[in-house]
């Protein structure tokens, strides 16, 4: 190889290296649905779809910190306040 040459052979595709190819596998509507998107906006369906990702913001259902759920539930002592008795009343029953 020339001096200055660049050796192609390592990369058989011309990817950028900061993107990582990937597969999506789109009913028929939504593979006409991108590539409509991408012919009105000038752009390829492939940043349609990186665009779809970075606006894309999963529905929230609630809080999913369950690590306190229902600790102030009850009658409100301690169990520091329990009798040996009491803490050991039906274990192992």
């Amino acid at each position: 190889m020339a001096p200055g040459a660049v050796d192609f052979s390592a990369r058989p595709t011309w990817y950028p290296t900061w993107v990582r190819k990937t597969s999506v596998y789109l009913s028929l509507d939504e593979s006409s649905r991108v590539a409509r998107l991408a012919a009105r906006s000038g752009t390829t369906q492939a940043e349609v779809i990186r665009r779809a990702i970075r606006v894309y913001d999963p529905e929230r259902h609630g809080d999913r910190n369950f690590a306190l759920a229902a600790s102030a539930d009850g009658p409100g002592g301690s169990v520091a306040d329990l009798t040996d008795v009491e803490l050991l009343e039906d274990f192992g029953s």
